[in-house]
């Protein structure tokens, strides 16, 4: 199995997490590791009905033979992550790069009380903005500091490499979306740090050249939590007619649907570098469509819209979300 990457393409909520468990359960990589900006993203796995929320562990936690990593790049809640590895019993499996930076009390607070912040960016107050100021500032305690992340401390980058040069599979899990990248997108409606393939790639501390794919995870009705422009965004009365009704993972915050943004896609995945696209949602496209495994029992609304991504985007559609199930999903790879 190569080195991937998986990142969103829109605003974040794009069905990463249940693309990254598909990899994981399918392809069984040796490790998956998560980039990204810290718990202030959630990812949502659903496994034989049962529906798991994570903030900090990898999505493939459940590929049960992988070793499970946190990023350099990553900002950590020491009380978030024990919370999911005592949960998910994952004890022994995680590891936590020592360079972590941490996220205090008194990010939180900072975070939920700054008006600027918290009223018009719409920030979730996870403390992330403060944390990753105050680590720009120098002034941030890192994972090698604090006495409760003692046992699960790794020098991720040499973790990986080494698993590379084993020729042993890498999954790299990024957060958020394209749309929040504190460089490319709408700024300053964004998240605190570059959310692209790249950035995930440092994050993590893989060099470009060993990466060998960059999947990119676009949502046939893309969504927006929070504030910031939206440009194909549909009245709630549409989403309505439509019924899609969804909610952020973290926050809770109700999401504004919008329609397919083509131009916006092939700008994600051109900066991303994409080699593939993960298309999710097309359940909500063509309800026949839900939980097929087949391309060839997709409806024609749905195969013409597969044309249409891959025309937008000029990068071939490979694995397509028929539900939101690990196992509902047609993987056209070997193709």
């Amino acid at each position: 199995m190569p080195v991937t990457i998986v990142v969103g393409g829109f605003f974040g909520d794009e069905g990463k997490g249940k693309i990254i468990a598909y990899l994981a359960k399918h392809d069984e990589p040796e490790i998956v590791a998560r980039g990204g900006v810290g718990p202030n993203a959630g990812h949502t796995v659903v496994v034989e009905g049962a529906k798991y929320a994570l903030r900090m562990v990898p999505s493939g936690f459940i590929c049960e033979s992988a070793r499970l990593l946190v990023g350099a790049g990553v900002l950590i809640n020491p009380e978030v992550l024990k919370q999911e590895v005592d949960s998910f019993g994952l004890k022994g499996r995680v590891g936590v790069d020592r360079r972590c930076g941490i996220i205090e009390k008194e990010h939180i607070e900072e975070d939920k009380s700054d008006k600027h912040l918290k009223g018009k960016i719409g920030s979730t107050g996870s403390g992330c903005g403060p944390a990753n100021a105050a680590r720009a500032m120098r002034t941030a305690r890192q994972a090698k500091d604090v006495e409760e992340l003692q046992e699960f401390l790794s020098d991720v980058p040499q973790e990986l490499n080494e698993a590379v040069d084993s020729e042993k599979g890498v999954l790299i899990e990024g957060t958020q979306g394209f749309g929040i990248s504190l460089l490319y997108g709408s700024y300053p409606f964004v998240t605190s740090k570059d959310t692209t393939a790249s950035q995930m790639a440092a994050d993590v501390g893989i060099g470009p050249t060993r990466v060998d794919d960059v999947v990119v995870v676009f949502k046939s009705f893309p969504t927006r939590v929070g504030e910031g422009p939206f440009e194909t965004q549909m009245s709630e009365t549409k989403a309505a007619e439509l019924h899609i009704e969804e909610f952020g993972t973290v926050t809770r915050r109700k999401r504004r649907i919008g329609v397919w943004d083509g131009r916006m896609a092939a700008y994600s995945a051109m900066i991303n570098g994409a080699t593939m696209v993960a298309l999710s949602g097309v359940d909500r496209l063509d309800p026949s469509c839900k939980g097929v495994r087949e391309y060839e029992e997709l409806s024609k609304e749905v195969k013409e819209f597969v044309a249409k991504i891959e025309h937008d985007t000029r990068v071939p559609v490979k694995l397509i979300s028929t539900g939101p199930e690990v196992s509902e999903i047609v993987d056209l790879r070997a193709n």
